[in-house]
């Protein structure tokens, strides 16, 4: 929960950007344009307060842009030769500043901004929980903007903390998330280590500049990342050490280069990963994007299938798991069944949360999350049984009126004993057939047609007593997103087949010439 202070300081800065909205800036732009000016304006607080050296080079310090002769166009230029000149550096400057753009075409508005929003504040006596919490605020907004789809990249925060607490970090370990979005599994990590224990020195630092990894792809969209990190106080303010965030890079590409304790991550949205092909006529066409690594069980040009490969890939032996699927992976047949099958007998698949609808911002997603630990090759699975917890049944969450809060997962939490998750209890019997907590064995579950995990045994009370319906605008809305779901299977179905056809033209072509 944010307080008066951080709650203040979101307000001040959303209000200049309905100013900025006026001028065709979306909320992403303007979150980008906020994360460079501050960071410039904290670096010169840095150095003012300790004296030391900045990592910023003269001629293109805070001083110099908020400067009163720097107005008008002489601003502008100014502005776009600091983005420039900063975006070629290393460290946190390169992550910062890379490909960063001036998007606020009147030099007027840009001026307020710089000296009356940012200039104004003394942002280093904040403390990191005002920081982060103000742009932790910022960054949900942005979320809520669906237009602009950036809600891909924001995981509710109560699913968040609740998956943190049921892994539990310890300190020393390393947490990764190869999917890190505006990074909100690497800070709920952060929190409840710096919360949790109480840590000595060599842990602190560990913890700020170690303990902490994230891949995002998304150029735009690590920078907002890396700063979230920042501004909590997580990695290095130079811009020579190594840092957090690897911004721009597919993680799928190559198997990780270090093994870690602990992943958690809710890679992006959607099925296939595919990218743009010109052919020798000129034509444009899609391929689909297949990773052949000798490290994954199979080849797929699914993305939540790979990307659940590369995190067992990247997990030290006994290191501890929780990604967030699409329905698609518990069920679909083909690679989807081998790689059932593979992680429950190399891995110890032991938990699957079902997520309910409409908590996620971007529209027809239903979602659970996989808890489990790599182990040791052996000939015997090492999946005994999976434990299901249903959130999903009789259940309804929208994005404003019924927001899912931390509370709604007390019981999965305690039900998932993390302190003790050899000794659990099911609260569904043939006596208390509501339970929303049960096992199935490994024999179970793989005499399942295609070892489907899709598992349901909940009675839907909407399918059985009409009085009990909840009100239409939910029923229209879980309509729609199931609409959206089948026609996003559709389209994959659609790629597919063009694909093909398109693959057969070319061979034809071939044996033609």
């Amino acid at each position: 929960m944010q307080d008066d202070s951080s709650s203040r300081l979101v307000q001040k800065l959303w209000n200049y950007c309905t100013v900025l909205r006026d001028d065709g800036l979306s909320y992403q732009d303007y979150l980008e344009q906020l994360t460079t000016l501050l960071f410039l304006k904290m670096a010169e607080e840095r150095a003012e307060l300790t004296g030391g050296q900045q990592p910023i080079p003269k001629g293109y310090r805070w001083a110099d842009l908020s400067a009163p002769q720097m107005e008008g166009a002489k601003l502008e230029e100014h502005y776009r030769e600091t983005l420039r000149v900063l975006g070629g550096k290393g460290g946190m400057l390169g992550i910062i500043f890379r490909k960063a753009q001036n998007k606020i075409q009147d030099p007027a508005k840009l001026r307020q901004l710089i000296v009356e929003l940012i200039g104004k504040e003394n942002w280093l006596s904040m403390s990191a929980d005002v920081k982060g919490d103000a742009y932790e605020g910022l960054l949900e907004r942005n979320a809520q903007d669906v237009k602009g789809g950036a809600g891909q990249y924001f995981t509710p925060r109560p699913l968040i903390q609740a998956v943190v607490e049921a892994i539990q970090p310890k300190p020393g370990e390393v947490i990764a998330d190869p999917a890190c979005g505006t990074g909100g599994f690497l800070l709920a990590a952060y929190d409840y280590l710096a919360r949790g224990f109480k840590l000595d020195k060599a842990q602190k630092k560990h913890l700020r500049y170690q303990a902490l990894r994230g891949v995002e792809l998304v150029e735009g969209v690590g920078r907002l990342c890396a700063m979230n990190l920042f501004l909590h106080g997580i990695g290095p303010d130079d811009s020579e050490s190594e840092v957090p965030v690897d911004s721009g890079k597919d993680a799928l590409r190559s198997p990780p280069a270090e093994l870690v304790e602990v992943v958690l991550t809710n890679p992006p949205f959607g099925k296939k990963s595919s990218i743009t092909v010109v052919t020798e006529e000129g034509e444009t066409d899609k391929e689909s994007i297949t990773y052949n690594r000798a490290d994954f069980w199979t080849t797929t040009s699914n993305k939540q299938l790979n990307f659940l490969q590369h995190v067992k890939s990247m997990l030290k032996m006994n290191g501890r798991a929780a990604v967030v699927v699409p329905d698609n992976v518990l069920f679909e047949g083909g690679a989807g069944e081998k790689i059932r099958c593979k992680l429950m007998h190399e891995c110890d698949l032991h938990t699957v949360l079902r997520l309910p609808t409409g908590i996620f911002y971007s529209q027809g997603v239903k979602a659970n999350v996989l808890f489990f630990d790599r182990k040791p090759a052996r000939e015997t699975p090492w999946t005994s049984k999976v434990w299901f917890y249903d959130l999903r049944t009789n259940q309804h969450f929208t994005l404003k009126q019924n927001r899912l809060a931390r509370a709604d997962l007390d019981e999965f939490v305690k039900l998932y004993n993390p302190a003790d998750r050899y000794h659990r209890k099911a609260t569904w019997s043939e006596k208390n057939p509501e339970g929303r907590w049960r096992a199935f064995s490994y024999d179970e579950i793989v005499a399942r047609d295609k070892a489907s995990l899709d598992i349901f045994w909940l009675r839907d009370e909407s399918l059985e007593d009409s009085a009990s319906l909840p009100a239409p605008h939910v029923i229209a809305a879980e309509i729609a997103d199931d609409l959206r779901a089948s026609l996003e299977q559709i389209e994959d179905v659609l790629a597919d087949l063009q694909e093909r056809a398109s693959a057969e033209s070319v061979r034809k072509r071939s044996r033609s010439t």
